[in-house]
């Protein structure tokens, strides 16, 4: 491992004026896509990245033949058109040919994109036009076609990727609102004069610009990766729009450093390993993201459980003392009485270790900090019952299940709420007792 991790930093610093070149068109291209990925993921219309990429290609073929060469103004233009045109047809199809989004999406982008095939394989068999270029990129070679600038030999893609990286952070903050307010709520927008179908089309005319820009990159297939995934990612880490265009630029920078770093050691294309590295911190944040990973949902799930089995074993031993039973429980009959298994025998251990329960001779007995807490359980447990007797007009043989899964879930505001609302607040249907508030409202113990 430490002799990879040699092999990675020589060879980013191998030649460093080459390898930041590279860098530098690899972030540029990245985060002119992952911004407006962010509106794409967020739109849900992640698949649109990828019908664009594919669509434009018959526009870039016909730019093609009427130029003559490989010239970016023309092909720019085909593209946009051919973008914009296949936007149009997609939306057509859905809105007025009751066609579903995704159905659209795959008629269109399959069509034109077969449609591009047939016109490279037809009529540009005689002349130079170079299709691996447009599908896997020449991330590699953008050091040898440069541009003087001044005293500075510029890669021509640097000097063709920043205006189009200015030109879309210049559009998303001039038009930060409207874009905003299209993209989590279009009809809103439409209330508020602002018009979706425009705001859409300028997206839409963007990520054709965009892809286009970055065939000679990264190319119109791996453009798809960093349209949508750093954007994805940034998604499962941040709830506000703003973080998530920053954390997705940041994370599309990371991917451009990284990937060429391990396209070198692992001697591959550099911007499919650009490619692969999104996709491998997705795959790390799916499952490590603080609020949405896998790792931590189970652990909120855990946590829960054996609150729940805590809370169950404080009101179970609570309701024995109120009826005032002889013998009390042993540990085992205990962690049998609520299911068994090792999370109930971890909730036992947890309530003594803090104190809420107390281990004696004759068996388990609740300490007055458990017994202050179950009390707060069983008051919403039988309040609870009365409500929805007394408001829903359930039958008492069936409040008892619906009770015992809301009173987890009752704070001290709500019980108070509940009681405010009972005509009868002494007892509960079934004519026991409701415990007061005791002494002071309870907190959870974690």
């Amino acid at each position: 491992m430490a002799d990879l991790w040699h092999t990675f930093v020589a060879l980013l610093t191998d030649n460093l004026a080459n390898t930041a070149w590279i860098i530098v068109v690899g972030s540029l291209t990245n985060v002119a896509c992952a911004l407006l990925g962010c509106y794409l993921v967020l739109r849900r219309m992640s698949m649109l990245g990828d019908a664009l990429s594919h669509a434009v290609l018959p526009g870039l073929v016909i730019a093609f033949l009427i130029g003559g060469k490989f010239s970016i103004g023309p092909l720019l233009v085909g593209a946009l058109a051919a973008g914009l045109l296949s936007t149009f047809l997609i939306q057509a199809l859905q809105h007025r040919g009751g066609v579903s989004a995704d159905a659209s999406m795959g008629v269109v982008f399959t069509s034109f994109f077969a449609l591009g095939v047939l016109l490279v394989s037809r009529n540009l068999s005689g002349v130079h036009f170079d299709t691996a270029c447009v599908y896997e990129g020449e991330l590699d070679q953008v050091v040898i076609d440069t541009v003087a600038v001044g005293a500075w030999e510029i890669p021509r893609q640097a000097i063709t990727l920043a205006p189009v990286l200015l030109l879309n952070l210049g559009v998303i903050l001039l038009f930060w609102k409207e874009l905003k307010i299209t993209t989590f709520d279009p009809a809103l927008a439409t209330t508020m004069g602002i018009s979706a179908t425009a705001m859409h089309y300028l997206l839409m005319t963007l990520v054709s610009l965009t892809t286009v820009a970055s065939f000679e990159a990264v190319g119109s297939i791996l453009v798809v990766a960093m349209l949508i995934t750093p954007a994805a990612t940034a998604h499962l880490l941040c709830d506000r729009l703003s973080r998530m265009m920053m954390v997705a630029a940041g994370l599309a920078v990371a991917c451009a450093v990284i990937g060429y770093g391990l396209s070198k050691t692992f001697n591959t294309n550099t911007a499919g390993m650009m490619a692969v590295v999104a996709g491998g911190l997705y795959g790390l944040t799916v499952f490590l993201s603080p609020r949405h990973g896998i790792l931590s949902t189970i652990g909120r799930n855990l946590r829960t459980s054996l609150r729940i089995l805590r809370e169950d074993l404080l009101a179970m031993l609570f309701r024995l003392e109120e009826m005032a039973v002889d013998r009390s429980l042993g540990s085992g009959e205990a962690i049998h009485a609520v299911g068994g298994g090792l999370l109930a025998r971890l909730g036992l251990f947890t309530l003594m270790r803090q104190g809420q329960i107390e281990s004696q001779t004759t068996g388990l007995r609740l300490t007055e900090r458990g017994r202050e807490k179950a009390r707060h359980l069983v008051r919403s447990h039988r309040l609870w019952e009365a409500y929805l007797v007394e408001h829903l007009g359930l039958p008492q043989d069936h409040v008892h299940n619906p009770a015992e899964r809301m009173e987890h879930f009752i704070g001290p505001r709500l019980q108070s709420d509940i009681a405010e609302k009972l005509i009868e607040t002494d007892t509960d249907p079934h004519g026991r007792k409701i415990p007061d508030e005791g002494k002071g409202r309870m907190k959870d113990e974690g």
